[in-house]
């Protein structure tokens, strides 16, 4: 199973500000990203969840949760932490499965990814919420497409996961 996050950022690492973008919306990027991830498990936290629920993003979601056990989709399943998420999703017998965020969940999935996919808005903005650092050493960036008001760059990493 590949583990892929998927996150649009500023120039700065900005994600989110006050639950929403701090950029006006990107209707291309939005499109890709749903084409992306339509067809396999996403993992994502609670408040995205929350944040996400009358348009679901991914065939079935990996809902990241300290306080809520259950959810009231037959797509939602529920994980307490990072190493429940990766036996939930392989349970789920995918071939990818994409995080998609908050910024706590990139953090704590950063380690075990495989592959990421950055859409970089260009510019800084002002945020509360920040994609994670990732050493240049452990990854490599394999391709990068240019679009109006965006960079799509997919990086692979080149060290083992956490996970391996």
């Amino acid at each position: 199973m590949e583990l892929v996050s998927v996150a649009a950022l500023a120039d700065n690492r900005v994600i989110g500000d006050d639950g929403g973008l701090p950029w006006p919306s990107i209707p291309a990027d939005k499109q890709q990203y749903r084409e992306r991830i339509a067809d396999d498990p996403v993992i994502l936290g609670r408040v995205t969840f929350e944040s996400m629920l009358d348009d679901l993003p991914g065939a079935a979601q990996i809902v990241l949760s300290r306080r809520q056990q259950s959810f009231d989709l037959p797509t939602a399943h529920h994980a307490a932490d990072v190493d429940d998420a990766i036996t939930v999703a392989e349970g789920l017998a995918a071939e990818t499965v994409y995080v998609i965020g908050g910024a706590v969940i990139y953090d704590l999935f950063q380690p075990h990814l495989d592959r990421m996919v950055l859409s970089r808005v260009a510019g800084t903005y002002e945020g509360d919420a920040f994609y994670p650092e990732w050493g240049d050493a452990d990854w490599r960036l394999e391709s990068t497409t240019e679009y109006d008001r965006f960079r799509l760059e997919e990086w692979v990493r080149t060290t083992p996961t956490t996970a391996e």
